[in-house]
């Protein structure tokens, strides 16, 4: 077993991205290029970019952590987007949300622990 997968926050990262490739299988085909792929993307960084660096110093995997926590955010305005267009309802959206506030709040607790 890799260091990283008894991280928490990767498991739930896994997960979020479990989530976000089930939400948008529903998704109209003439997304598939455009928010579709760019929500994926964003949501499988998140878990990616854990496991990249976690191996490095910890100034190394911070920034990972980071970045994770930056695609992470990505997925707030396409999300916007998705509900916007009616790809999602609002209890999709609002799930979801909670979804990325709480995973964005257990990366933050892992940087700061990190000081």
């Amino acid at each position: 077993m890799f260091s990283f997968e008894n991280l928490r926050v990767y498991r739930d990262s896994l997960n979020f991205s479990k989530s976000i490739y089930k939400l948008t299988k529903a998704f109209p085909k003439q997304e598939t290029f455009g928010i579709t792929s760019q929500l994926r993307r964003a949501a499988s960084s998140v878990a990616l970019n854990i496991a990249e660096r976690s191996a490095l110093t910890k100034s190394e995997f911070r920034n990972f952590l980071r970045r994770a926590r930056g695609s992470l955010y990505e997925c707030i305005p396409i999300l916007a987007m998705a509900l916007d267009n009616k790809y999602i309802s609002g209890e999709e959206y609002e799930s979801i949300y909670e979804n990325c506030d709480v995973l964005a709040r257990s990366l933050s607790a892992l940087i700061n622990s990190m000081k």
